[in-house]
């Protein structure tokens, strides 16, 4: 064996005494390397490997010397059959010796990739994929694959100035990194190749080459049915191919390599500036969201929005191309699972919406000369372009969520409503201003609304819980129609679980509701419930709403919208009877003169009155009813077509100047109205008892004035001596007995007791209310201390209690066998 070892040495020119692997292989070698590899030739080198696998390792040695000779020398003919016989014995071998002859064939795949000539590199490029393909029995545990991920990577970003080599070269470096991919992804001894220093020469290198613009469309559909490569051109095409390994590495990526995959393609586009526009960032991650596993799309979400908080600080149109590309893997992830990030994605986008008003209403302020004056007003516009894009983002996300999900995610946004009058501590109203954070208001609930959109709950309960609507209904009082209007547009979402509101768009007299074909089903008991409990603050807010000054046109329409939905939906017997109070209380306030309305106001609620009365007497299918209803409309159309929606509302119609109550032919008649529900059934009692609007805020601060009054009654009780029973006594008469039955007075005077309060709490600045409430603290705190005074006694000392007597302090001592101890104390 030593012979063998020297003999290249000593005998070099005795071709009978080299040893037999080296004639074997010289002899694979024809005089003219045109003629290629000598098959018979081959066939024994072949089968002298296999029979004596010790010798594939010199095998490999001698093959290895002779083509780095042959690469050094030019001669290109015999490097080629040199790396064709490697390829055929690596084929051919399976055992533990091929272990250092592979080391062979990668230190000579190693030299041809380092070689300047693209023939070359593109030889040992294919050598390198047939031995990617070949599974081996054992694993390596020292091979490494540094080099090549290096030298591949260069040869995708290849700038030769021929294009067809340039072509062909990044197709060889493709082809290298998908082997490198195939070889070492699934060896867990191999799990560096996910480490940032290799993935940061992978994802780019593929990345570089997909960015070829005429193939652009095929890369933007992005869906895995797409066929990645589909002939051999497209085998040859570099965007094809980069393609194909892009998706094959991402579907390969296991749990704790997302992180390190993504994470550079973010860089790679920052770089490049592909943000802007973004239509192959968007087309990157729509390859990356069909690619991966579905329970792994939170990384991704997640690798994004934090690049989104990185970029807080660039251009508008960069972090509006960073929200576009969310938009479309949350619209991917919502399909499938979406893991904990759900709230999360709504907190960092509810962030940057509120960053997005700062940088707009920042910019507006400090625009003085004509020149900033342009300059601002396109970064104002930037800035919509964001904002717009994260609305978007929000509605699209809570669109396709579950309805349990989605719930969830309503109750969170409106969390985020800055409203006046209650602690925010999402967003500071205080520093954006009232126009940032109408703005704000404006835009939430627009998300709002594409969230509720198509959402179908079983119960109103569960879709409108009180921490929901209370908040929604603050709202729905502000002094600005747009809220209104989007409140109500939420409502109609939620309330409207038969998609009934298309067949009641706008405002009018409808002459013949069945054709309609309304959709309905009987009320459940959970929706009785709801209304028993809800449905006075939906009423107040209704007729509320329709005595503001700036309502126009559309804000009739989606009243009118609102009622109708609510007949349709959550009507019982008792809710129809309290609509038709409603409307009557409407009328009232309409014609009455105590109300500071325009004419054109008062003419509009009597049109929405006439038009929902006209709709629900059809729809309850109550022939009295619906004849006098039909009576006073064919009136007004011939006397008083201002008090019909077809004629108020067109842009020029005359209107009276004033209202004449005594007419009462134009005008609904609630004991009309009442007789024709007894008559069907109904209980309308009610009808006879004039609507007042409920309010919340007022009876809970009436309560804690009651409360305060009672602690002061018995401060005044306890501060003063008990009168004599003789005092207490009073003679009781007739008329003190009927003075205490006749409540009339009182109620009255209730009624314009809560007029008051109502108005000022409406009207009154916030600063004022504030006040009187803390005041009212204040003499609650004060009361209830003077009460702890004269309530609360120290206990008795043996070192004497201090006494008040003629103006002088005397001690009196007490033994101790005259203080009362607690029987617990005493043994």
């Amino acid at each position: 064996m030593d012979s063998e070892n020297n003999e290249s040495g000593v005998c070099g020119c005795c071709g009978p005494l080299r040893p037999r692997y080296k004639r074997l292989v010289d002899n694979i070698f024809p005089e003219d390397p045109k003629d290629g590899l000598s098959k018979s030739d081959m066939e024994k080198l072949t089968f002298y490997a296999v029979s004596a696998p010790e010798k594939l390792d010199r095998i490999g040695a001698y093959l290895a010397e002779r083509l780095s000779r042959d690469v050094v020398r030019h001669r290109y003919g015999n490097v080629v059959i040199a790396m064709e016989a490697l390829d055929q014995l690596l084929m051919a071998c399976h055992s533990q010796s091929i272990k250092p002859f592979v080391e062979s064939f990668l230190h000579m795949v190693a030299k041809l990739l380092e070689s300047k000539e693209p023939d070359l590199q593109v030889l040992g490029t294919n050598s390198f994929v047939k031995f990617a393909n070949i599974e081996e029995d054992t694993p390596s545990y020292h091979r490494r694959y540094d080099f090549f991920v290096s030298q591949f990577s260069a040869m995708c970003h290849s700038t030769h100035e021929d294009p067809d080599t340039r072509t062909r070269i990044r197709v060889a470096g493709i082809k290298g990194l998908q082997g490198v991919v195939r070889k070492t992804v699934n060896d867990e001894l191999q799990a560096i190749i996910w480490e940032p220093q290799h993935m940061d020469k992978l994802i780019p290198s593929m990345l570089f080459n997909m960015q070829d613009a005429d193939d652009m469309d095929r890369v933007g559909a992005g869906h895995p049915s797409t066929p990645c490569v589909s002939s051999q051109d497209g085998e040859e095409n570099p965007s094809t191919l980069a393609e194909s390994c892009f998706r094959e590495l991402l579907g390969r990526a296991a749990y704790g390599n997302m992180n390190n995959a993504v994470r550079p393609v973010l860089v790679h586009l920052d770089n490049h500036h592909l943000w802007e526009p973004n239509e192959f960032a968007v087309s990157c991650f729509r390859i990356i969201m069909y690619s991966i596993q579905a329970q792994h799309s939170h990384h991704v979400i997640q690798q994004v929005l934090g690049h989104l908080d990185t970029h807080n600080k660039s251009t508008p149109r960069v972090r509006a191309g960073i929200v576009q590309v969310l938009l479309e893997t949350v619209a991917i992830a919502a399909k499938g699972s979406v893991g904990p990030t759900v709230l999360e994605v709504f907190n960092t986008l509810l962030k940057h919406l509120r960053m997005s008003v700062d940088l707009e209403l920042g910019e507006s302020s400090r625009r003085n000369s004509a020149s900033s004056a342009s300059s601002g007003r396109g970064k104002e516009s930037d800035e919509r372009i964001v904002q717009n894009a994260i609305i978007q983002t929000i509605g699209f996300f809570g669109g396709n969520l579950p309805d349990y999900q989605r719930a969830e995610v309503m109750m969170f946004i409106m969390g985020k409503v800055p409203v006046y009058g209650t602690p925010c501590h999402t967003l500071d109203t205080v520093k954006i201003g009232h126009q940032g954070t109408k703005r704000i208001q404006t835009m939430l609930l627009s998300s709002l609304i594409m969230v509720t959109s198509g959402f179908k709950s079983k119960s109103m309960s569960g879709a409108l819980p009180s921490p929901f609507l209370d908040p929604l209904f603050s709202i729905s009082l502000m002094e600005d129609s747009e809220l209104r209007q989007l409140v109500l547009e939420i409502l109609h979402n939620i309330i409207d679980r038969h998609d009934n509101r298309a067949k009641l768009r706008g405002i009018r007299i409808i002459p013949n509701v069945a054709a309609l074909k309304i959709k309905r089903e009987k009320i459940s008991k959970q929706d009785v419930a709801f209304m028993k409990k809800h449905g006075q603050q939906l009423y107040r807010h209704i007729y509320l709403g329709c005595k503001e000054d700036d309502n126009v046109h559309k804000n009739f329409e989606l009243l009118f919208t609102t009622l109708a939905v609510l007949t349709i939906e959550l009507a019982n017997e008792d809710v129809v009877v309290e609509l038709v109070r409603l409307s009557v209380a409407l009328q009232d306030m309409a014609l009455s003169t105590e109300e500071n309305l325009s004419m054109w106001l008062r003419c509009g609620v009597l049109a929405l009155v006439a038009a929902y009365l006209n709709f629900l007497s059809q729809m309850i299918a109550n022939t009295t009813f619906c004849q006098h209803v039909s009576k006073v409309i064919e009136l007004r159309n011939l006397d008083a077509p201002y008090l019909l929606p077809e004629h108020v509302f067109r842009d020029k119609c005359s209107l009276p100047d004033s209202l004449d109550r005594d007419d009462a032919a134009l005008f609904f008649q609630s004991a009309d109205m009442a007789d024709s529900l007894t008559g069907a059934g109904y209980n309308a009692d009610r009808l006879n008892v004039p609507y007042v609007p409920q309010v919340t805020d007022e009876e809970r601060l009436t309560r804690r004035k009651s409360f305060v009054d009672t602690i002061s009654l018995q401060v005044d009780i306890l501060a003063s001596s008990l009168p004599d029973k003789s005092q207490l006594a009073e003679e009781i008469t007739f008329e003190t007995l009927k003075k205490a039955i006749d409540t009339s007075v009182l109620e009255d005077q209730e009624r314009e007791r809560r007029r008051q309060v109502m108005e000022k709490f409406q009207k009154g600045p916030f600063e004022e209310i504030a006040a009187h409430c803390e005041s009212k603290a204040n003499m609650l705190h004060e009361r209830l201390a003077h009460i702890f005074e004269l309530t609360i006694r120290p206990p008795p000392s043996p070192s004497g209690v201090v006494s008040v007597s003629s103006g002088h302090a005397q001690h009196q001592s007490v033994p101790i066998y005259e203080m009362k101890f607690p029987d617990l104390c005493v043994y």
